[in-house]
């Protein structure tokens, strides 16, 4: 969860090695998926889900779990990625609930509206703001009139003064969770460059102007930044 790297470049050893390479950090994800759920708490028994850069899989099982009559589209652009999350997926007995696609949200097939979607550490991965705000506006379009965006995002004000002190915090748990300094240190280099690190009132005002209401920030841990919108 917690990975600056897009995994759009995992080869299947990296992804067989991705969930357990973040496992001592799990409670901060395990904290976010109750949140989420909290918050789509209130949609249809059998509402229909999209889940946008699902990766191995972590959102759908906690969700298909929490909501048993909800339906989810899974689109992942790592094949070794989303091969993960069908045998997860089959094990859990859910893949029929499911639809898997492996590519990206701009080459689905039509489909009726969701009813929400998910992006968790997704949109930071296209450092061009256009891009950005192309991918929230495809979101839109994607869903239901006030049809929920959870969005998580890593977020900061890199030239502020609380930035040094917060992000020797993140390199604590870059440690904690066992990258060698040499991880750390290439992971930082893509800060600004492979990841975009934008103020969280910044990614707010491209929601906005993306066709969503406004914004509700409702978890943060770190770095990490949560909001749901709702579909205008």
């Amino acid at each position: 969860m917690t990975s600056e790297k897009s995994p759009t470049h995992f080869g299947t050893e990296h992804a067989k090695k991705y969930d357990k390479q973040w496992e001592k950090t799990a409670p901060l994800k395990e904290a976010m998926h109750l949140s989420i759920r909290l918050v789509l708490g209130e949609l249809p028994e059998n509402a229909n889900i999209l889940c946008i850069g699902v990766g191995t899989g972590d959102e759908l099982l906690y969700l298909a779990d929490a909501f048993h009559g909800w339906k989810f589209t899974l689109v992942e652009p790592a094949a070794a990625m989303l091969d993960i999350c069908k045998i997860r997926a089959k094990e859990n007995n859910i893949e029929h609930r499911c639809t898997f696609h492996e590519g990206y949200i701009e080459t689905l097939p039509a489909s009726e509206p969701f009813h929400a979607a998910t992006a968790l550490l997704v949109s930071q991965f296209l450092v061009n703001p256009i891009d950005r705000k192309k991918f929230f506006s495809v979101v839109a379009s994607l869903l239901h009139k006030n049809g929920y965006m959870i969005n998580a995002d890593l977020s900061a004000d890199i030239s502020s003064k609380d930035y040094e002190s917060l992000y020797e915090v993140w390199v604590r748990m870059w440690k904690y969770a066992g990258i060698s300094d040499e991880q750390v240190k290439n992971i930082s280099k893509s800060w600004g460059t492979d990841v975009a690190i934008m103020p969280k009132n910044d990614i707010e005002q491209m929601i906005l102007e993306s066709g969503f209401e406004k914004p509700h920030l409702f978890y943060q841990a770190l770095f990490i930044h949560a909001w749901f919108s709702r579909a205008k």
